[in-house]
């Protein structure tokens, strides 16, 4: 029986029946106007504050009165707690209030799927702040990765949270994007292994987690946000659609987003090739497809490719878009409008109708006598005191070991780290007292708490400056910014050098703080022109230098800088992006040598701040030539990282043999190669093994090196693991002339690397057979084996 009439429930309510059959009854049941409000989402509290999503106020148009806006139901419910300050409390009991009135004045009493953002963490106000994803590549390490997200991922569910709009599975390609710190790195398998292992976190609690942004975002011309992006098919193929499959069938993603660029001319919000010939006929993808901020908008305004905002539906409805978010515009009475004129597109509303009420059936949401009530509220009367600890210490924990593992040593000539006990140091930079220059545009206080002055951090979260006192009690610390982050000022650097030239130690901090839309150095619609440090922070490097002091230069940054002369003169180089609440802590004890650096470099960075855009995933062709007078060789390369200690690799054997010769393999076969890697210092710490591949004579031009494999080493002094990598030939196919996938016989070599650039041991393969060519279903993974001897 139903609550709240008495009378029998209908068959979709019932769990015990088969979900198609149970999704079938609903659609046949429901009117258009029902069904429409199944596709779109509602925002309340857009008009406040600034923009907090690309062209915001463009589309703030006034909401009509709630009970006559959700009668016929809704779909999605845009941010409760990712756009204003919200108590977790006090959000958490709105929230169930919504969904109670959302069911009760609704004729089905369908409850609308809740979203967040979750890209640093739960997207609220005083939730845990861990890293931002480019520190989650410089970590190599899937498996803590995938635990912060089952962990963020249990917190949003406890609060009534379904869906996360996250994890970026964008490459990057050119670090003068703005939303490079939301990118995992420049490799799409470092790419995909690091997003699958979040995505499947994030599954695991019960959160849709949703990858983004279908397809080829990063790749925008020059590096604007928003830009049109020139590929052709093959890099299309080879590079930005790989974490997505693996995403998708390594992760268990229940939901796709769409990008805002164009490919050639076509958005994708408008390509059924993409979102429907690709995703769904071919790699067999049952899930939700929802707009990016506007997208559907962006095909009439930014796009031109539509007329009006029903024309724009139509395009996104027929080429697989289901969900227009974040707040309704095109799906509602302009759609409305177009199926009533050409009732044929009705079949396509039913589509998309569909999977969304088959998500709201896995979510339990269509479910007799669902209960609104968050777990944190359940068996708790209403002025009951309840603890909602969106920080709580494991999560901090994690943070801290997360920004630990991400934080890279690029430079150390002379052995200035760790830091002997100084009994002075200079703190100079505009980023050393900073607490906004350790997070990404995606954490709150930069995204949302920006636009409430006054209202607290609601965290503990020092600034380095404070993490150094904490850390150096035995030094003294005299503190000169010298410039601010952005601006052109440099009325403070002879300040600056005065107090560097006393002390026994200079650290430079420099680097970004994060914002949106201009209002940061890093951050969505943050692009730059060039990769030169902003503001003037490069001309206080270069007045340090030039008064003879060699500073400890940190970098805390969303996307990798030239360091100019400091690159090579600098007593040492640190690299942290945006390492979150932990991660002041964690840059102090690698300066202090309470932590042994392991983190290595997602992203080269650059000698020159010009030459973009670069990626170590390049041919011959694109390297140092003598025809150009342009080097384009990056200052450090991909995967670089140095320790505190040294690690050796010997021992190379393929299939259990030395690998002394060729080893000859099929183009079906598959081999395992294996190394010694022994720590030879006298210290802990942890190499990271890279396994690339090397393809000497191809069909079409190929990378000079791509990475396979990874393993994360953890060795105690003087001891030793064996690492084996299981590689099978699919994992070397490619994108052929006639732009098959496939997996071609010739030569090729397997390279255990401790970098990009070096290349420790090399396997030799012969790969025999006839052209084999192969699809989605291919192995998109290299299993790695750790046994410590």
């Amino acid at each position: 029986m139903t609550a709240s009439t008495g009378t029998v429930a209908p068959r979709w309510r019932d769990p015990a029946v088969p979900l198609p059959e149970r999704v079938a009854a609903l659609v046949a049941d429901m009117t258009l106007e029902e069904k429409l409000a199944q596709l779109v989402g509602v925002w309340v509290g857009i008009e406040e504050g600034e923009d907090v999503a690309p062209a915001q106020h463009d589309f703030a148009e006034p909401l009509p009165p709630w009970d006559e806006l959700t009668r016929p139901g809704l779909g999605q419910l845009t941010r409760v707690f990712g756009t204003a300050p919200v108590e977790p409390v006090a959000g958490a009991r709105a929230l169930a209030r919504t969904q109670a009135a959302l069911v009760a004045g609704s004729r089905l009493g369908i409850p609308a799927i809740a979203h967040e953002e979750s890209l640093t963490g739960f997207t609220a106000w005083q939730a845990t702040i861990f890293p931002t994803p480019l520190a989650w590549g410089a970590a190599f390490d899937p498996e803590l990765v995938g635990e912060i997200a089952h962990d963020i991922g249990l917190l949003m569910r406890s609060v009534g949270i379904h869906q996360a709009l996250s994890p970026v599975l964008d490459v990057s390609r050119d670090s003068r994007w703005g939303r490079t710190e939301e990118t995992i790195g420049e490799d799409p398998y470092l790419v995909g292994t690091i997003a699958a292992a979040y995505t499947r976190g994030l599954e695991a609690a019960g959160i849709v987690a949703t990858l983004k942004h279908f397809a080829g975002y990063s790749l925008s011309r020059a590096g604007r946000n928003h830009a049109p992006v020139s590929i052709g098919p093959r890099e299309l193929a080879d590079v930005v659609l790989p974490p997505f499959e693996m995403g998708l069938r390594e992760g268990g993603a229940r939901s796709v987003m769409q990008s805002y660029s164009d490919i050639d001319g076509v958005p994708p919000a408008a390509d059924p090739a993409l979102l429907t010939g690709l995703l769904r006929e071919q790699w067999g993808f049952d899930g939700v497809v929802v707009s990016d901020y506007f997208g559907i908008s962006f095909l009439e305004t930014m796009h031109a490719v539509a007329g009006s905002p029903g024309e724009a539906a139509v395009l996104a409805l027929r080429a697989g878009v289901d969900v227009e978010l974040p707040t309704l515009r095109c799906y509602a009475e302009p759609l409305a409008e177009q199926v009533r004129a050409r009732p044929e597109l009705e079949a396509l509303v039913d589509r998309a109708v569909e999977r969304v009420l088959r998500q709201k059936g896995e979510l339990g949401l269509l479910d007799e006598g669902w209960d609104p009530t968050p777990e944190v509220l359940r068996d708790r009367e209403p002025g009951d005191d309840v603890d909602v600890d969106f920080d709580p210490p494991a999560q901090q924990v994690r943070a801290r070991q997360l920004a630990e593992r991400s934080v890279v040593l690029l430079h150390n000539p002379d052995g200035a780290l760790p830091l002997r006990a100084p009994s002075s140091v200079a703190v100079v930079g505009p980023c050393a007292d900073e607490v906004r220059a350790l997070m990404g545009c995606y954490a709150f206080p930069n995204h949302v708490l920006l636009h409430h002055p006054g209202v607290p951090l609601g965290l503990e979260f020092p600034t380095l400056l404070a993490a150094l006192r904490d850390e150096l009690p035995g030094s003294t610390l005299t503190v000169e910014p010298g410039c601010p982050v952005s601006e052109a000022d440099e009325s403070g650097i002879a300040a600056a050098v005065a107090a560097a030239k006393t002390a026994e130690r200079c650290i430079a901090v420099v680097g970004d703080v994060a914002g949106l839309f201009g209002r940061g150095t890093s951050g969505e619609g943050c692009d730059a022109e060039t990769l030169a440090l902003p503001g003037s922070q490069q001309a206080l490097l270069d007045a340090l230098l030039d008064a003879g002091v060699r500073p400890v230069v940190v970098v805390l940054s969303g996307r990798p800088y030239s360091l100019g002369r400091a690159a090579d003169e600098a007593a040492a180089v640190v690299q942290a992006f945006f390492a979150g609440q932990g991660g002041a802590a964690a840059v102090a004890g690698v300066l202090s040598g309470r932590v042994n650096p392991s983190g290595r470099l997602p992203v080269q960075v650059p000698r020159g701040p010009g030459g973009q855009p670069a990626s170590y995933l390049s041919p011959i062709l694109a390297g140092p030539t003598e025809i150009s007078s342009v080097d384009p060789s990056p200052r450090w390369p991909f995967g670089h990282g140095l320790s505190y200690t040294s690690f050796e690799y010997d021992d190379l054997r393929v299939d259990d043999q030395p690998a002394a010769g060729v080893r000859e393999v099929p183009t079906d076969g598959a081999v395992r190669v294996a190394c010694t890697v022994r720590n030879t210092g006298d210290r802990s710490g942890a190499e990271v093994v890279q396994l690339y591949l090397h393809d000497p004579v191809a069909s079409v031009a190929r990378p000079v090196r791509q990475l396979l494999g990874y393993a994360r080493v953890e060795l105690a002094a003087a001891a030793a693991a064996r690492v084996a990598f299981d590689v099978h030939l699919d994992r070397t196919s490619f994108t052929g002339p006639d732009l098959r996938r496939i997996v071609e016989p010739g030569r090729l070599e397997l390279q255990l690397a401790s970098s990009s650039r070096e290349v420790r041991l090399t396997a030799l393969l012969d790969v025999v057979g006839e052209i084999r060519e192969v699809g989605h279903d291919r192995v998109l993974t290299t299993p790695v084996t750790v046994e410590p001897l």
